[in-house]
């Protein structure tokens, strides 16, 4: 799922502007947050919002998102199929196709 060559260019960037002293696991997770809620103001007022602006939000939340799986020391795409997982047994296909009710009112 996610090109190595995406992480090690992020890394580089990182390191070229010496960033790496703000990157502490808080600080990546809350930068995570705050780029979210700017994808999200992007549909404030209006069910369709412009692409390019949603495109250039997306990006810096799974910027933010690899950067904190990287400095963790996890595998981004481990950690999503994992999770994967996890949720398939919540929500067993004959059950929740169809339904967006949380697990536990299936």
């Amino acid at each position: 799922m996610v090109d190595q060559r995406v992480v090690q260019e992020l890394r580089d960037f990182v390191e070229e502007r010496e960033w790496g002293q703000f990157h502490s696991p808080e600080n990546l997770a809350k930068s995570i947050s705050i780029e979210a809620a700017e994808l999200l103001e992007c549909y404030q007022w209006h069910a369709e919002a412009p692409a390019e602006r949603v495109v250039e939000e997306l990006a810096d939340v799974l910027t933010y998102c690899l950067l904190l799986a990287d400095k963790i020391g996890v595998d981004a795409d481990q950690v999503v199929l994992d999770k994967l997982q996890q949720t398939r047994a919540k929500y067993p296909v004959d059950r929740s196709r169809g339904r967006s009710a949380k697990y536990d009112q299936l």
